[in-house]
This record gives structure tokens, sequence and C-alpha cells, in this order.
């Protein structure tokens, strides 16, 4: 499992074996089921988590109850409810699992740890961080500017893996159409 986390954190940055052991340190496994929450809102959130193997989505509950999907997140991925996890604050967000789903999780004391001690993590942690926001700016640009059928098409070339595995019913919440709709989009 933490074989995987290396190879992500060198797909940015090398490390040496003992550095490596180091960061792994820093880290704990968890495993959760199909359905199972990860992050619930209300919550406190203590880690941020690499999803070592499964499938997640984070979702935002509005006042009248209606689910709003905020994101995926599969294998290679970090997800959190990031404000929560930042400001050690309770969560806006929950994080469920689509899948049964592994994940490594950092705590925020041990990621600021990793962060100081470790100029190299730090710097992949920024990459990654950076990352995250250009993702975050498209996807908004493009509930912005796209019609729903061109966000579908955007999403199944962009992440083709991710659309096969996540149900047809998420997939329309996420872009914010009815099931039929999508439907309509992918015959």
């Amino acid at each position: 499992m933490y074989e995987t986390l290396r190879k992500h954190i060198e797909k940015t940055v090398s490390l040496s074996d003992e550095e490596f052991a180091w960061v792994q340190s820093h880290f704990s496994i968890k495993k959760y089921k199909r359905y199972q929450f990860i992050i619930q809102e209300g919550e406190t959130v203590g880690y941020s988590y690499f999803i070592v193997s499964g499938l997640t989505k984070l979702v935002h509950h509005d006042v009248s109850g209606k689910s709003h999907i905020i994101a995926f997140a599969m294998e290679d991925w970090w997800e959190s409810d990031f404000f929560a996890y930042l400001t050690q604050t309770r969560a806006t967000l929950s994080l469920e699992c689509i899948e049964d789903t592994e994940v490594l999780c950092i705590s925020l004391a041990n990621y600021r740890k990793l962060c100081a001690d470790l100029q190299k993590v730090e710097a992949f942690f920024l990459e990654k961080a950076h990352f995250g926001n250009i993702a975050a700016q498209r996807r908004i640009l493009s509930l912005l500017t796209s019609n729903a059928k061109e966000r579908y098409l955007q999403l199944l070339k962009q992440y083709p893996q991710l659309v096969q595995r996540v149900p047809k019913s998420l997939l329309a919440a996420y872009l914010g159409v009815s099931r039929e709709t999508l439907s309509r989009f992918s015959n």
C-alpha cells in the first residue's frame, strides 16, 4: 500500500529509502466499505486522504436536503473537505465510498511537520494543491460556460475510467442533469 504512495510522490520528487520511510511514518492506513462515510458533514475533519484503491464522492447537502456532488476521487487522488481540514473546523462536505476503499491518511499536524522538515515533500504537496486548484477552476468554468452534454463529453474525455466506474445516477447528479438526460447523451 505504501509503495503506491511512494510511486505517486516520485512522479513529482525523488526520495531516498530513508526519506520515504520517514514520510511513511506520518501516515496511517484505513479501510472503508462501499456506502461508508470517510467524512460526514458536521464532524471535525482530522485527515487528508490519499486513495490507494476504491472510489469516493465528495458531497454537499443544501438546506432543502438536495445532494450536490462536488467531486469524485479514485486511485492516486487526494481528497478531503480541505477547508475543514486546514482550518480544523466542522465539515460542510461528506466523503462517501462508492466502492470498497483503502486510504492513507495524514493528519494536519503530520502534514505540517513533513512540509516543514522535508522541502521535497513540501514541493510535492504544493504541486498537488496547484493542480487541485486548476481542476476546481476548470470545473467552475465548465459549469458556467458549457451545457450539460458538453460537460459530459469533457468528463468522458478527461476521465474515461471514472465514467466507467461511477453509477449513471451519480454522474447525472454531478453533471446537474436527470438520469434520463444522461442516458440520451451516452447513446
